[in-house]
């Protein structure tokens, strides 16, 4: 690492770690304002907003009967009903969602009134919609993790069968296919790159943005195996790309050099080292995913800088109902919404 990286020899204090919200249902991808206010996926199958003052208000999409029940476990299998998983703000300030319950693309605006905009490509249902984000030309990114039913098979079989869609004035195609677990991705600051994590490969890649959207130059970035299941990525000022990772619990940076460092580990150390051996013998169950989390934000699957200065990191997770927070040395990459 180079001697001037901010984070070099620097480690979240767990000590001045804080925490908001209170009684969220998987708050997995979180969006920050300017004036401080925070938007967390939900369960409830909307959106909650998190005031300064620490006011919420869930906005939701789905009437109750298309809400999924029965117990956490039950949900991250059949993922059934309404659950928000990636969002991002369209051009006018509404949500764009990758719904993992619904396997659609939509939209809905600030007062829950919801659309379709995309549930199926080239004649098939899109699989499971994880994440979206828009580009500065206006396009439309959307990743699929796995076309496979119910959708822990892929986990179990580490198929490749995830891709990435571009939306724009052509219609809606695949630019990458062939990857293994298809989760959060992000552009470098020219938009020159795409980076993508595939989870269930534990490694992140990238690809060559061409004019057209198409992308090219297909490569790791970064280790081959990250030492966990990364989940949500994002870049700070300087070029590191953090990464979750689900599960192990774990916050990690990649240096523009390609090395990793580790920033924050919570995970337990059992249940982590039982799911890592599992991984590696091809025989990774919901179970084993089950016993392995940690206590900050347990199944730690996102991260967002926000803050007045962008230093302030919001930690998203799977089984958490709270939103941990501290400071960062370095400001995020500010995203094209900021």
């Amino acid at each position: 690492m180079r001697p001037d990286n901010p984070l070099r020899d620097w480690r979240v204090d767990r000590a001045a770690i804080g925490f908001v919200g209170k009684d969220l249902q998987r708050p997995e991808c979180i969006l920050a304002e300017r004036d401080g206010t925070l938007w967390s996926a939900d369960a409830r199958g909307g959106v909650v907003r998190i005031d300064p003052d620490g006011a919420q208000t869930i906005v939701s999409q789905a009437q109750p009967e298309e809400l999924g029940g029965g117990s956490f476990e039950d949900r991250f299998v059949n993922t059934q009903g309404s659950l928000p998983n990636g969002l991002t703000f369209d051009s006018n300030g509404d949500f764009l969602i990758a719904n993992f319950g619904t396997d659609r693309l939509e939209r809905m605006t600030r007062d829950g009134k919801s659309s379709v905009i995309l549930d199926n490509i080239e004649g098939r249902p899109l699989g499971k919609a994880n994440f979206v984000t828009r580009d500065s030309k206006g396009r439309l990114w959307l990743t699929v993790t796995t076309q496979m039913v119910p959708w822990t098979r892929h986990v179990e079989t580490m198929s490749t069968d995830g891709y990435i869609a571009l939306i724009d004035e052509r219609g809606v195609r695949i630019v990458a296919d062939g990857l293994c677990g298809t989760n959060e991705l992000r552009f470098d600051p020219k938009e020159e790159w795409l980076y993508v994590a595939e989870t269930t490969a534990r490694k992140i890649t990238r690809f060559k943005v061409e004019a057209d959207g198409e992308l090219s130059h297909r490569e790791t970035f970064g280790p081959s195996n990250v030492g966990g299941f990364c989940d949500g990525i994002a870049f700070d000022a300087y070029g590191n790309l953090w990464s979750t990772l689900i599960m192990a619990d774990r916050l990690i940076a990649i240096t523009p050099e390609g090395d990793l460092v580790t920033l924050l580990d919570d995970g337990d150390p059992a249940g982590t080292a039982a799911l890592d051996k599992a991984w590696e013998e091809g025989r990774v169950t919901p179970e084993l995913m089950a016993g392995a989390t940690g206590t900050l934000a347990p199944w730690m699957a996102s991260l967002t800088f926000g803050g007045h200065d962008l230093k302030t990191v919001y930690l998203g997770s799977l089984r958490g109902s709270t939103i941990p927070f501290f400071r960062s040395p370095v400001a995020g990459q500010p995203l094209i919404y900021w």
